[in-house]
């Protein structure tokens, strides 16, 4: 199998073989590093990383895979480019891909991306757009295929919940990604905080494909009964008005991950999973505000003991990311056949 040349736009775009495929790489190249015997496979390759949203792991993730593996990085921002201030996307992707073998973008709307992909010649990653999250998908399964004792084919062995606020990037594609790897998923959120109905068919549709088992429900205990992983994001996202935690707080308390929260998987064993960062003390200036204004003393989305606790891979998940995403540059650039 070979990805030459591939864009990494979104889950959907690809089989779960593909997907599996890179998580087998994924743990091959962390394998190699861990060991000190990786081969660089990338020298002299040049990559753009587009950054319209703020980001650390993303950032780091993207800048350590490329040098270990003997590439180099240009970063671009609003402030230090000319990207969709006085030059469009279009002529962006076409005077990048002149210059450099790849393209990551992160930033606002999943048109951007695709638009990007489209003009360019070379291979465009995604790395966080408003409606889908694929590399920390990457890094999600094969946090969760580690913890599982799973070999990388192994995403019908899963049974995950993801809490809270479901109609995010990290709501959509935790539920896309699923159906496509046949796992046991569950979307556990209030009713107007659900995926879309376009997001929800597509999970559907991918779901008959590979027999994946897909729940999506208000019921706390319902949703969390069994679940080996659970997952949860912060209540307001990037570039959401700081009005909106008001009804947000309202509506999320009762799918805030606390204790008891994970008690309901009826499983010891639970893990708790979040891509961060996560507010889960005043140690932040958000925690503090939010915190003082609706007394979430111990952490908002999920609270301090949890976070903290031996339940939590969090840290785990982050570091994934970077063994993910050069699974996804060395198999896109690369050339050589991956297994």
């Amino acid at each position: 199998m070979t990805l030459f040349g591939r864009d990494f736009l979104k889950e959907s775009d690809f089989t779960a073989a593909e997907l599996n495929s890179l998580l087998s790489l994924a743990a091959e190249l962390k394998a190699q590093r861990q060991m000190g015997k990786e081969t660089p496979r990338l020298i002299g390759k040049q990559l753009a990383l587009i950054f319209a949203k703020s980001s650390t792991r993303t950032r780091i993730a993207f800048e350590v895979a490329m040098r270990d593996q003997g590439g180099h990085v240009t970063v671009l921002d609003p402030a230090s480019s000319q990207i969709g201030h006085k030059e469009s996307i279009a002529d962006t992707a076409r005077v990048l891909s002149r210059i450099f073998d790849g393209i990551e973008y992160r930033g606002h709307g999943q048109v951007i991306v695709e638009e990007l992909a489209e003009f360019s010649d070379v291979p465009v990653y995604n790395g966080l757009t408003d409606e889908w999250h694929p590399t920390q998908m990457l890094a999600d399964f094969l946090t969760m295929y580690e913890y599982a004792g799973l070999e990388h084919s192994g995403g019908d062995q899963l049974r995950y919940s993801y809490v809270g606020d479901a109609r995010s990037n990290m709501g959509n594609s935790l539920l896309v990604m699923g159906a496509i790897m046949g796992a046991d998923v569950r979307i556990v959120a209030p009713k107007s905080l659900w995926p879309e109905p376009k997001v929800q068919a597509l999970a559907q549709e991918r779901a008959r494909q590979s027999g994946a088992s897909i729940l999506i429900t208000d019921d706390v205990a319902h949703g969390l009964s069994g679940a080996q992983f659970v997952h949860t994001d912060i209540w307001v996202s990037m570039g959401e008005s700081t009005e909106t935690w008001d009804s947000r707080v309202a509506v999320l308390k009762p799918y805030r991950v606390d204790e008891d929260l994970m008690a309901l998987t009826g499983n010891a064993e639970a893990k708790f999973m979040h891509c961060l960062p996560a507010y889960h003390d005043q140690n932040t200036a958000i925690g503090r505000e939010v915190a003082q204004r609706f007394g979430l003393n111990d952490g908002v989305e999920v609270s301090d003991a949890v976070f903290n606790s031996s339940a939590s891979i969090v840290f785990d998940q982050a570091e994934n990311r970077m063994h993910s995403i050069k699974a996804v540059l060395v198999a896109t650039l690369c050339g050589e056949p991956i297994n």
